[in-house]
């Protein structure tokens, strides 16, 4: 029920002091006695009641209006408990909005903080790849090294690997742990131009099936290259009759190393900003990685064409012996070209699937083609080899046809 208390107090006192929400003075009273004893005792107060039709018919009570008995005044009478409950519920509402945005601000907060930090990270990432970009960049031309830098590269030559025409070959180890082949030039030879022309071709080349040059020394007449070192050693090693199981890679894996020679030739050929002709395509000069993809390497002999690669100009025959093309030895058979090593490639595929070398060099004036006669019987499909599998019969058939193809006239 709605009700509208009335306190009688002291015009001296605070109404501060009673836990009042909302009061609204009536009328002051001139009474005989103090307010204080009048809430100690029973007494009346007595005074002329307003009419209060009007205000009551708009839902509110009426009072006399600055003490007068003749004007009256509509004021609200508010439900004490029901306010109180608006105002808990209201602060309850505050309370709950303070709680709510204060959850958005601390997730608006963390978020700012996740993109701040995605932001700083994704510019490490962003500077790592450039600094990574640069050091590649760097390492995409071989380093100019000095002679103390080989002594120490190689622990003073320490480990020797072997020796070709042109100087021995040492393994090393860079500062980085990378294992090289340190290959020493031997500068009582020629006039530098084998040194001036690896250095220069290696250097503008990459490919997965070419040996990369790392550095370079040229320091009076000390001369050296620094290349990746390939544990397995070169192709030569690997050359064994099918018939020997013990040694024998098997016809797919050496049809995996033929197609990965032919794919690096193909860069040299065709996929360089100048053609490049190797001139020594031979078992020795390639070079096989761990799990067996080979590296064309030593490209001393090397001829980098700015012209037609279809006609080179040669003062003098280059290349091994019995992997060198006719053309190369004399002008009678043809001009000098790209096919040079064409023709290397397919003495090498004959020596694969040969399974030894195919060369008789007992006499320097006459060198003899000795590639077995059962090759011939091998595309004829008079098989006269080991084999174990139908599938290994067309793959060696098909290293044989093409090696055929390589070296016709």
């Amino acid at each position: 029920m709605i009700s509208c208390p009335i306190f009688a107090t002291d015009s001296e006192a605070s109404v501060l002091e009673w836990d009042l929400t909302f009061c609204s003075k009536m009328s002051d009273v001139t009474a005989p006695v103090s307010a204080f004893d009048m809430l100690q005792s029973e007494f009346m107060l007595t005074w002329s009641k307003p009419a209060c039709t009007a205000c009551e018919a708009e839902g509110k009570r009426c009072k006399w209006k600055n003490n007068s008995t003749e004007v009256i005044e509509c004021l609200d009478c508010y439900d004490h408990k029901g306010l109180h409950k608006r105002i808990t519920n209201f602060r309850s509402f505050i309370f709950s909005c303070t709680v709510i945005v204060g959850s958005i601000l601390l997730g608006l907060l963390a978020i700012v903080a996740f993109k701040i930090f995605r932001y700083f990270r994704e510019k490490e990432e962003d500077q790592a790849r450039v600094d990574k970009f640069l050091e590649d960049y760097r390492a995409e031309k071989p380093t100019r090294v000095t002679y103390a830098d080989v002594k120490r590269i190689t622990d003073g030559f320490k480990e020797k690997l072997g020796e070709g025409a042109h100087g021995a070959v040492f393994k090393g180890k860079l500062s980085n742990e990378i294992l090289v082949a340190v290959k020493i030039i031997n500068n009582t030879e020629g006039d530098g131009n084998e040194f001036i022309n690896e250095v220069e071709i290696m250097g503008k080349i990459h490919h997965i099936h070419v040996v990369r040059l790392l550095g370079f020394c040229a320091e009076g007449i000390h001369r050296a290259l620094v290349y990746n070192l390939f544990p397995k050693g070169s192709l030569q090693s690997f050359i064994f009759p099918p018939d020997d199981k013990d040694h024998f890679l098997g016809w797919e894996k050496m049809q995996q190393i033929a197609l990965g020679i032919a794919k690096g030739i193909e860069y040299l050929h065709q996929g360089c900003n100048h053609p490049i002709i190797h001139f020594d395509i031979n078992p020795r000069n390639v070079l096989l990685e761990d799990n067996f993809i080979p590296k064309i390497s030593d490209f001393g002999l090397a001829k980098l064409c700015f012209k037609n690669p279809s006609l080179v100009s040669m003062t003098a025959a280059r290349g091994t012996l019995g992997y060198i093309a006719p053309e190369v030895f004399s002008r009678n058979f043809g001009n000098v070209s790209y096919k040079s090593d064409i023709y290397s490639y397919g003495m090498l595929l004959l020596e694969m699937v040969g399974g030894r070398k195919n060369v008789d060099m007992s006499s320097s004036e006459n060198i003899h083609v000795l590639y077995p006669d059962w090759i011939h019987n091998l595309v004829d499909g008079d098989i006269h080899i080991h084999i174990e599998y139908e599938g290994d019969v067309k793959i060696a058939k098909k290293l044989a046809i093409v090696g055929l193809w390589c070296i016709q006239w």
